[in-house]
């Protein structure tokens, strides 16, 4: 709720709450939810402060939340250690990967299964030459890595120009965008999101790096970040974990329930806290018990409806087998771009074997 992260945590909140009071508002469950809350601050160590209060003092059993991939890795070892079920909402590859554990499982979509989507179309539409400019933390590093080999295998022309980095948080990228617009890239490669995907698309566009060459960020298409670019972002492109426009599950039902209760539409934090409440309270009930190993043994291999539609959480990482989208950004009515979806990956081809993701359980 604070730190570089904050403009996106509420979206993730609001999400879950909507789960929440859905669930204890019904008669499909035999338990009601109660919600405690705390703020990561956007940094591991005020998170496990947190995840440490509402497990020891408050009780909970089932735990959620976490945008940054470096927090979220975090809690994964706690979440192990504590054995309470944890849903991250970080991205990286490790959460469920080389850091997956028996007690984590992720509705939200990885960095494998965007770069799918986004990796063979910009190689084979948009330009061969990519630069990689990324936030040198662990969703950072998964995008460069994921992205890269997914291009290299999708290409036998692709080459990467070369690659940039900077800290989580920075807000002056002139430099880098000058190394990059005199580079001789077709395609820069973002791996970064929130306020630097904000701060770098605008600077971007100001230096005219964005008429130069494609410009796709696996994230460029989230709510926030086109409300903060507004048409700074037209013409760009980007992965699509969700967008409220699907006819996928009962995602229809919640997209009026939440512009209802929020008078906007939901984006993918709010989709991603929504289903990963319901995902809980659906082990609970298939498992008939509310006791955490009860609960993961029902999750485990599970298939369950979710706003994406049918999605299995694997037994062998627990990773939700969601589809991806590659999207363009173009001008809407207003001020902020609207997402044109351009061609979809479905769930059951977005992502590479566990074993190949490093994760062992």
């Amino acid at each position: 709720m604070t730190g570089p992260f904050s403009s996106l945590g509420p979206g993730q909140r609001t999400g879950a709450e909507l789960a929440v009071a859905e669930i204890n508002d019904t008669d499909d469950y035999d338990f009601e939810f109660e919600l405690v809350t705390g703020d990561t601050e956007t940094e591991a160590g005020a998170a496990q402060s947190e995840a440490q209060r509402v497990v020891q003092e408050e009780g909970a059993e089932f735990v959620f939340g976490a945008i940054s991939s470096s927090v979220a890795l975090g809690l994964n070892d706690f979440a192990g250690q504590s054995e309470h079920i944890y849903f991250p909402g970080g991205a990286a590859v490790p959460i469920t990967g080389s850091a997956c554990n028996e007690w984590v499982f992720r509705f939200e979509t990885n960095t494998a299964q965007i770069a799918e989507a986004i990796s063979a179309y910009s190689v084979n539409n948009l330009g061969n030459n990519v630069w990689f400019h990324y936030a040198d933390y662990a969703y950072g590093d998964s995008v460069y890595n994921r992205t890269s080999r997914r291009m290299e295998n999708a290409s036998d022309d692709y080459t990467e120009v070369g690659t940039s980095t900077s800290e989580l948080g920075a807000s002056n990228y002139g430099s880098f965008i000058t190394q990059i617009s005199n580079s001789d890239a077709d395609v820069v490669v973002l791996g970064m999101t929130g306020g630097d995907l904000v701060n770098f698309t605008n600077q971007a566009a100001d230096q005219g790096l964005t008429d130069q060459m494609a410009v796709v960020g696996p994230t460029q298409t989230f709510q926030s970040v086109r409300a903060g670019t507004g048409s700074n972002s037209v013409g760009t492109f980007g992965g699509a974990r969700y967008d409220p426009s699907l006819e996928t599950g009962d995602n229809q039902a919640f997209v009026e329930a939440y512009a209802s209760e929020n008078d906007r539409e939901p984006g993918n934090f709010a989709r991603v806290g929504y289903d990963s409440m319901r995902l809980m309270a659906k082990g609970m009930n298939e498992a008939g018990s509310t006791e955490p190993g009860d609960v993961r043994d029902a999750l485990e291999g599970g298939t369950f409806t979710t706003v994406l539609g049918d999605i299995t959480l694997r037994e062998s990482d627990h990773q939700a087998t969601n589809p991806t989208w590659m999207a363009e950004l173009v001008a809407g009515d207003g001020d902020t771009a609207d997402v044109e979806l351009l061609e979809q990956v479905p769930g059951s081809e977005t992502l590479p074997p566990a074993s190949d993701l490093g994760c062992e359980m």
